[in-house]
């Protein structure tokens, strides 16, 4: 069977505990939801089938052992588990980026899996399936995009409420530039003393003009 891919390419990883390590990016095409802040709209319909040896064959060029499959959402596609086991037997690092609101116990747990919980400015919290929540483990980690005080409580909330046993920095906070001043996040977190990690997207600081590709 064949997945729908939309881009294969190698940059600097941007976000996540891996941000600034050279990676492999399969984005895969397609999405569940629509967010008012979405960077790769793109995605949603425009992609080719390639099957896993395909897949394979192709980031092996890049000579890197990290790779991260994102979206779109990733979980949309039937294939994608058996994509992350075939790319895990391999011997790569697999990162999955994933928003949250599929059911991830079908993710291998040799998978790093980096979940987005959806803010109010996303326009899709409502969406949000907490309950994967309790089946991360140590190694995975959580996401929050912030654009605003509204979204800064939300997430406050629910990390207070289901991510206290999340520890080591893997929960993050994540800056909508367009909306939210850097500093004004960290004054908040400061100021409440969350243990989280403030996140800034580091492709788009190295490659503010460009969309694809980074």
């Amino acid at each position: 069977m064949s997945l729908k891919i939309n881009e294969i390419f190698f940059s600097i990883q941007g976000e996540s505990l891996y941000s600034g390590i050279p990676c492999v990016f399969i984005r895969l095409a397609g999405c569940n939801l629509r967010c008012t802040y979405c960077d790769t709209a793109y995605a949603w319909d425009d992609g080719i089938p390639m099957d896993r040896k395909e897949i394979v064959d192709r980031i092996q060029k890049f000579n890197c052992r990290l790779v991260e499959i994102t979206g779109g959402e990733p979980l949309i596609q039937d294939e994608t588990p058996a994509l992350i086991e075939t790319l895990i037997d391999s011997g790569y690092t697999v990162l999955l980026e994933t928003n949250g609101s599929i059911d991830i116990r079908k993710v291998s747990s040799g998978c790093i899996r980096i979940m987005d919980i959806k803010c109010p400015s996303s326009n899709e919290s409502g969406k949000n399936r907490l309950e994967n929540i309790r089946f991360l483990g140590q190694k995975d980690q959580i996401k929050f995009v912030i654009g605003c005080r509204e979204d800064y409580l939300f997430a406050r909330n629910i990390f207070q409420g289901y991510c206290m046993n999340i520890t080591n920095g893997n929960v993050l906070f994540s800056v909508n530039t367009t909306t939210l001043e850097p500093y004004e996040l960290a004054e908040w977190i400061l100021a409440d003393c969350l243990n989280v990690r403030l996140h800034l997207q580091l492709h788009k600081i190295i490659w503010p003009k460009i969309e694809r590709g980074v």
